[in-house]
C-alpha cells in the first residue's frame, strides 16, 4: 500500500523536480535562506555576528552533500545502466549486488536524500524541511515499488540479499562478496551528469555567494540533462537491446 504507483514511478523525475520547485517557492512566505538562518543562529549562540567566512562554510557543507550525492549515484549507475536511469519502466530481470550495492541496497535514492540536504540549505527554512521530508517520503515509496517487483522476479536470491544489505542506511563494510562486475564509469558519468551540474551550482554559490551565478549554472543542468538523455536513447537504439537492471 505504501509503494509508489506506476504513474509515480513513470514520472519520478518530474515529481522530484516538483519537490524542488515547491521548496524554493516557499520563499514567497519565508524569505530567509535556511543556510543563512543556520549561520545567524550559530552566531547568536556564540555571541558574535556572522561573517562572510561563516556563510562560505555553511554553503560549502551544502556543496559537499551535493557532491557526495553525485559521486554515490555515479558509482551506482556505473554498475547499473544509464538507460535504466531515464527509463519509465521498472526493470527487475537482473540483481546487481556489486559496487555500492554491497553496502546499501538503494545508493541512488540515498544520493537523492543527500541532494535534498544540500539544496535544502539553499532553500528557505520551510523549504528545507519540505524538501528533505518530501525526498525521504517519495524515495521510500519508490524503494517499496522496486523491491516488490524485484522480489517477485528474483525470489529467494533477492530475499537473501535484503537480509544481508541494509535498505537505506549504509553499512561501513561490504555485506556481500563482490560479484566481480566491472563498472562502466563513462556510462555512470553520462547517466549522472545532471547531478554533477547541480552540485556545481551549489559549489559555485559557496565560493561566490552570488545567487545570479547559482541560478545560471542551475538552469544549465537541464540542458545537460536533455543532451545526455538524447545520447543515452541513441546508444540504446543502436545497441538494439533494452536496458536491464537489478
Amino acid at each position: 500500500m505504501f509503494a509508489a504507483s506506476n504513474f509515480e514511478f513513470k514520472y519520478r523525475f518530474w515529481i522530484f523536480g516538483g519537490l524542488f520547485w515547491i521548496a524554493f517557492a516557499t520563499y514567497s512566505i519565508d524569505h530567509q535562506t535556511s543556510g543563512v538562518a543556520l549561520v545567524e543562529w550559530i552566531g547568536r549562540l556564540r555571541g558574535v555576528p556572522a561573517t562572510d567566512a561563516d556563510f562560505h562554510v555553511i554553503f560549502a557543507i551544502a556543496a559537499f552533500f551535493c557532491i557526495a550525492a553525485a559521486a554515490l549515484r555515479t558509482w551506482g549507475t556505473a554498475y547499473l545502466n544509464s538507460s535504466v536511469m531515464v527509463d519509465m519502466r521498472l526493470h527487475t530481470t537482473r540483481l546487481v549486488a556489486d559496487g555500492p550495492y554491497r553496502f546499501v541496497r538503494n545508493p541512488l535514492y540515498l544520493g537523492n536524500i543527500f541532494l535534498g540536504i544540500g539544496f535544502g540549505l539553499m532553500s528557505s527554512r520551510i523549504g528545507f524541511f519540505m524538501l528533505l521530508l518530501g525526498m525521504i517520503f517519495f524515495d521510500y515509496r519508490l524503494i517499496m515499488r522496486e523491491e516488490a517487483g524485484i522480489l517477485a522476479s528474483q525470489g529467494d536470491s533477492y530475499r537473501a540479499y535484503c537480509g544481508a544489505v541494509p535498505r537505506l542506511l549504509p553499512s561501513f563494510v561490504p555485506r556481500v562478496p563482490s560479484a566481480g562486475s566491472t563498472p562502466s564509469w563513462g556510462d555512470g558519468i553520462l547517466g549522472e551528469a545532471f547531478m554533477w551540474v547541480l552540485a556545481l551550482a551549489v559549489l559555485v554559490f559557496a565560493v561566490t555567494l552570488n545567487e545570479h551565478i547559482f541560478f545560471v549554472v542551475l538552469g544549465s543542468a537541464f540542458f545537460v540533462y536533455a543532451i545526455c538523455y538524447a545520447v543515452i536513447r541513441v546508444r540504446e537504439k543502436k545497441s538494439g537491446q533494452p536496458p536491464t537492471a537489478r
